[in-house]
């Protein structure tokens, strides 16, 4: 299936599909999401998924569904981390709750674009030069070190940059004009506040990239299953936003599952010349490790709750 003429045309169709009926059909207005409307969706998304991966093994087998769940699974708990900062560059900029589906729409596109560029690519430099693929390793392994000494770092989106030089130009507008990205006054073109939210989620999303996209090409050496699953992944996350962005402190020990997760994919990456690991068993080590740091943030909660009272 993997390797027919019409997947990928025919996988990017679904794709435009899916975010076409999501941005002009489902939510043709700026309105506030609300957390059942989330839950609703992300449940769709990962049922979607499933379904997907199920596709894969009736077509080509066990190894490669479990590439593509591993996958998926990976840049899901990847993407957590990135919910917490675009939590951050929302509250940092006011960002109007009606205008922030907008944002995380067109950032979901260029997650999209963003991946098919890099992955399509960089699997098959990593297929063909070994010594790339152990550069990529240790990559994710520094990745997975700094992300469990980052725990304390702050994070300021408004000193970025990026930021600073849209601000400099004189053409960015005082107040959010809706859900507008530009509009035109004396027959100039002006950005609005929401323009430069949206540049500093593609931003942060690309500074993300380059800690998951490395981690995701150690799962598979098929260039159509690691891009499925990371799309999958980023479809949900808009509405994974709405669900968790206001729960994210609660998951304390989730920087330190996922720091454990890069540093084992970083490992397989290195090793992948003198030791194979199954991908049934990279998926049971991924699945485990968030599920434990999740599990174990929980009930650390719980139990400081009734200390504290």
């Amino acid at each position: 299936m993997t390797g027919s003429s019409w997947i990928w045309p025919g996988f990017l169709t679904f794709v435009a599909v899916i975010l076409f009926v999501d941005l002009f059909v489902l939510h043709r207005r700026a309105t506030v999401i609300s957390i059942r409307a989330a839950i609703a969706t992300v449940s769709a998304y990962v049922a979607l998924a499933i379904a997907f991966g199920f596709l894969i093994l009736g077509f080509e087998g066990p190894q490669r569904a479990s590439e593509f769940a591993t996958g998926y699974l990976l840049e899901q708990a990847l993407s957590l981390d990135n919910i917490f900062v675009i939590a951050l560059i929302f509250r940092y900029f006011r960002v109007p709750a009606e205008a922030q589906h907008r944002v995380l729409f067109y950032g979901i596109i260029g997650a999209v674009v963003l991946r098919l560029s890099l992955i399509v690519p960089g699997v098959h430099l990593v297929d063909r030069f070994h010594l790339l693929g152990i550069a990529l390793g240790v990559l994710v392994i520094y990745s997975g070190f700094r992300m469990l000494r980052s725990e304390d770092e702050t994070i300021d989106p408004g000193n970025s940059r990026i930021v600073r030089c849209l601000n400099s130009t004189g053409r960015v507008t005082d107040n959010y004009e809706g859900a507008r990205f530009f509009l035109v006054r004396n027959g100039k073109l002006f950005m609005t506040p929401l323009f430069v939210v949206l540049v500093t989620v593609e931003v942060s999303d690309l500074v993300f990239a380059v800690d998951s996209i490395p981690a995701v090409l150690a799962i598979s050496n098929d260039a159509f299953i690691v891009f499925s699953s990371n799309v999958f992944a980023v479809l949900g996350l808009r509405a994974l936003f709405f669900v968790l962005s206001g729960m994210m402190r609660e998951f304390r020990y989730l920087n330190t599952g996922l720091s454990l997760v890069l540093m084992f994919i970083g490992v397989k990456m290195v090793l992948a010349g003198q030791l194979e690991v199954p991908a049934m068993l990279s998926l049971a080590v991924v699945a485990i490790l968030v599920a434990g740091s999740v599990l174990a943030s929980l009930v650390s909660r719980a139990e400081e709750g009734p200390r504290q009272s």
